[in-house]
């Protein structure tokens, strides 16, 4: 009895193990790509290898005549030349230059405060080109979202601030701020700046030459009424 019991509890114990790694193993992998370059790019500020595992994080820079592929679960993301990026489970940060998404899991990229976003739950196929401060979408398959948000778009209120629909074969350009932040010279106290205003000054020097003309007109009389 004490044999078969060790056989069985044994069994047990192994066939939790076959059940319980590959859930484990694919824990793991969620959020994972692989990254593909024709030796021209960096990862995380290295030089990255022909092929490589990308996470959550990490940052991708192609040279100017380099190019690399993202490959992730439902996604293709041709990175061109001259490109800073941000891979995410989700989205793609895009510092600046251009990228070319194929994806049937909906995945967006954000640039600043705008975020593009496939606008049905079917394949597509769009680029995304960030160079000058301005944002260009084309949507080559499918239809996608221009959507404004974080606290410089609330902020600013914008016209655009309603998502703007990219129809397919079609293109859009924005300007990638939201919103402008406050200059120093548009927070200095009111009352200091009305005193260093030019009518501030000019009555200023007008009262102080009133005062004098007054004083020499008065000759020889003193300014106190009392005599000496």
């Amino acid at each position: 009895m004490l044999e078969w019991r060790n056989l069985v509890c044994g069994a047990m114990m192994y066939g939790a193990t076959i059940v319980i790694l590959p859930a484990s193993l694919m824990a793991q992998d969620t959020g994972r790509a692989m990254l593909r370059t024709d030796g021209g790019a960096w990862l995380n500020g290295n030089l990255a290898p022909n092929s490589t595992a990308i996470f959550p994080d990490d940052v991708v820079q192609t040279q100017m005549t380099a190019t690399a592929r993202i490959d992730a679960e439902g996604s293709s993301v041709l990175v061109q030349p001259d490109t800073i990026v941000q891979f995410t489970a989700e989205e793609l940060v895009l510092d600046h230059g251009s990228l070319q998404l194929n994806t049937s899991r909906g995945m967006r990229v954000r640039v600043n405060c705008i975020a593009i976003i496939p606008a049905k739950t079917e394949p597509a196929r769009y680029d995304v080109i960030d160079v000058n401060g301005k944002v260009t979408v084309v949507a080559q398959q499918s239809d996608v979202k221009i959507r404004y948000g974080g606290t410089a778009a609330r902020r600013s209120k914008p016209e655009s601030s309603v998502d703007v629909t990219v129809h397919q074969g079609e293109q859009a350009t924005r300007d990638e701020r939201c919103g402008v932040a406050a200059k120093p010279a548009d927070v200095i106290n009111a009352r200091g700046a009305i005193l260093n205003s030019v009518w501030a000054k000019g009555a200023g020097l007008a009262a102080v030459g009133a005062l004098a003309c007054w004083a020499l007109c008065r000759g020889d009389e003193p300014i106190s009424p009392a005599k000496p």
